[in-house]
């Protein structure tokens, strides 16, 4: 299988030369000043930069008006907006119409029940996002590190392309993929150290053990015979 690997919540030159020397496919920006990932524009722009069109850029908000979508995208010039909080279909739609970029919507799921919303996007985000459903104390809705049940997702066929996400790290990715048969995963918070402050080493570890659990999927399998 083609696989697609997404590491968000890049914040430094560091982590971000490190995910795109690994391979990465994707690379996330955090526009929410809630989260411990959150970029200025300034940074946004020196950053997106950086990548050079190795890797596709994507800009995250969560329930953006339009005047901070407009910045972050004058400001990173990304590939892809991620939508990643309540915004409705008719929202994406809006959004899709104004800035004229692919969007990826983010679903949260704890429960089958929160999958009806698939069929609502399916014929307006150009992908979708299943994250972990956060606690309802939780300040922010992804980065948190925690995992639904995967099974939720076999057999599931969206009528577009979906990425995988939440509590995700190169010990459980071959495993989810198992499982669902995602095309894309993207991790944040399992190749950190410490909310918003990347491992260099678990991205390249994570990227590797994605990488390497597709190959295996991918593998026609064999059968032995002493006949």
């Amino acid at each position: 299988m083609t696989l697609l690997v997404k590491i968000c919540g890049l914040s430094t030159p560091d982590a971000l030369d490190v995910a795109l020397d690994a391979g990465a496919d994707l690379v996330g920006f955090v526009f929410f000043p809630p989260s411990p990932r959150h970029l200025g524009f300034a940074v946004a722009r020196t950053l997106g930069e950086r990548v050079q069109g190795r890797a596709q850029k994507v800009a995250l908000s969560v329930d953006a008006d339009d005047t901070s979508l407009a910045g972050s995208i004058e400001a990173l010039r990304p590939d892809f907006l991620q939508l990643h909080g309540t915004e409705t279909p008719t929202r994406v739609a809006a959004v899709k119409k104004r800035f004229g970029l692919p969007v990826m919507k983010a679903i949260a799921v704890e429960t089958p029940s929160d999958l009806a919303a698939v069929a609502a996007y399916a014929g307006i985000a150009d992908r979708l996002l299943f994250d972990a459903r956060p606690p309802r104390a939780a300040t922010r809705p992804g980065g948190l590190g925690t995992s639904f049940d995967w099974r939720l997702l076999e057999n599931l066929d969206p009528g577009l392309p979906f990425m995988l996400s939440g509590g995700l790290n190169a010990g459980n990715v071959a495993e989810a993929l198992r499982i669902t048969g995602a095309g894309a995963v993207g991790v944040s918070s399992g190749v950190e150290r410490a909310p918003g402050v990347k491992d260099l080493d678990k991205i390249r570890a994570f990227i590797a053990a994605a990488r390497e659990a597709a190959r295996g999927l991918a593998a026609p399998n064999t059968v032995t015979s002493n006949a």
